[in-house]
């Protein structure tokens, strides 16, 4: 995404433009592996922050699909790793997996499904507990991402002199 220099006076300003070309306009998957972990990085918390692991799902279960929920796991969890947020990846690592599989059966069943309303159930249970989980962190990510966000700015942004 290209940026004029001029409009990046901020660490603000750095922020909102990396969110938005590591997110709001990122056509996942594509050649550049690293761009791709940053997506799914910056998906993760846009996705967690707006409604938890129920818009987690319902907005990246296709992308866990085709990347396949192991691969994605791993690399979602390096990607908290690396910015400091052990704490996030751990949870990721004990309960992703299992509500996606919980999702999906879900999903493909429908509501005439004889189990659904225990399915469903169950699937919520996991959910809340790894909401749970999350919010107790207290935010912590925030300024992890954010600090993330302006260190690797000139690599996400094509900054340009207008």
């Amino acid at each position: 995404m290209k940026v004029n220099r001029s409009e990046l006076q901020t660490n603000d300003d750095i922020w909102n433009a990396v969110l938005s070309a590591a997110y709001g306009n990122y056509a996942f998957p594509t050649e550049n592996k690293k761009k791709d972990d940053i997506f799914i990085l910056f998906s993760y918390f846009c996705e967690m922050e707006s409604g938890g692991h129920e818009a987690l799902l319902n907005w990246l279960s296709e992308t866990m699909q085709g990347l396949g929920i192991q691969k994605y796991v791993s690399r979602l969890t390096k990607m908290l790793e690396l910015i400091g947020a052990g704490d996030y990846a751990k949870i990721e690592k004990v309960y992703l997996e299992e509500m996606l599989k919980r999702y999906l059966t879900i999903e493909n069943s429908g509501f005439e499904d004889p189990d659904f309303e225990k399915v469903e159930a169950e699937y919520l249970i996991v959910v809340e507990r790894a909401d749970e989980e999350y919010r107790n962190l207290e935010e912590q990510i925030n300024e992890r991402l954010y600090n993330y966000a302006v260190n690797i700015h000139e690599e996400v942004l094509e900054i340009v002199n207008h």
